[in-house]
């Protein structure tokens, strides 16, 4: 048990909100206030030198400025004005359904190119047709046996029997596939719960071929397909708390609400602050840390404030 817990201490723990605001940038507000006032303490601070400490809403590092020499505004305004980004798991499944929907841009791309590939092939199957029949011919008078009679030779030459309008339905078809897949990666990409649902529904349906095809032979390709394919059936089921499950979207929304709403800026705040008081040296504990996207304290570019109890 103890091992298994030293084990679990080793793995390295990913910080999605300071990859995303080293990706991004860190998010602050407040740059173009006139006065800062103690209600502001959660995000906004002014020291006594008038240095100003700027909390990114992510990643909770206090950035140094100035103060603005020509202010827009007088004041911050009211915190439903305020947009808070996510963190913590929301800001994590917004990477993973981002993840899925690039995977869904993967699918469009190849659908599209097999789509094209079925449509010329309908409109030019008598040229394409003459081309093959000279390639074999070609190759058997230079000695190359070839069995036109099974495998995949005799499967490409039964293609110039499909009938045209067969062909067309499959083109169409494929053009239509891409169209869904399209969808879902737009709604993925944006968050939108209608695409967690219609995900779900196509790749549940679409396991059912790949677990016939699994049945008949199984292969590297098929069970690593599957198996992605399974796990995100399974994630958004789970994890997005689809149909009910795990209390549905209230309790989505409600974790949501405790992991990047207000309540967890506040949180955090308490927790950095106590923590400051118990570990924090004299002349450092008193003010925020200089923080940057690696999440590290910045002892030497934060200037001595005697300002108490800043976290």
């Amino acid at each position: 048990m103890a091992s298994d817990q030293r084990r679990r201490r080793r793995l390295p723990r990913v910080r999605w909100d300071l990859l995303d605001c080293s990706l991004q940038g860190h998010r602050t507000v407040g740059h173009d206030v006139a006065a800062v006032r103690p209600d502001d303490a959660l995000v906004l601070r002014e020291d006594a030198d008038g240095l100003r400490w700027h909390r990114c809403l992510r990643c909770d590092a206090w950035l140094p400025r100035s103060a603005p020499e020509h202010p827009a505004a007088e004041h911050l305004p009211p915190r439903d004005r305020i947009q808070l980004p996510l963190r913590g798991r929301p800001l994590r499944d917004r990477y993973v359904l981002r993840l899925i929907a690039l995977d869904r841009v993967v699918h469009v791309v190849g659908l599209g190119l097999l789509a094209a590939a079925v449509i010329v092939f309908s409109g030019h199957r008598g040229t394409l047709d003459r081309w093959w029949t000279w390639g074999l011919d070609f190759v058997q008078q230079h000695g190359v046996v070839v069995d036109t009679a099974h495998g995949s030779i005799a499967e490409v030459t039964g293609w110039f029997d499909t009938p045209s309008s067969h062909l067309l339905l499959i083109g169409v078809g494929l053009v239509a596939y891409a169209a869904l897949e399209a969808t879902e990666a737009v709604g993925l990409w944006l968050g939108r719960r209608w695409a967690e649902y219609l995900t779900f529904v196509a790749t549940s349906v679409l396991l059912v071929p790949e677990v016939i095809d699994l049945s008949d032979g199984a292969s590297a390709t098929g069970v690593t397909l599957f198996a992605l394919n399974l796990a995100v059936v399974v994630y958004l089921l789970l994890a997005k708390r689809l149909f009910g499950l795990r209390g549905g979207g209230r309790a989505e929304a409600a974790e949501r609400e405790a992991d990047s709403g207000w309540s967890a800026l506040e949180r955090t705040l308490a927790s950095a602050t106590g923590s400051s008081r118990t570990t924090g040296s004299a002349g450092t504990a008193d003010r925020p840390p200089v923080t940057g996207p690696t999440g590290r304290a910045d002892a030497a570019a934060a200037p001595q404030v005697s300002t108490p109890h800043y976290p």
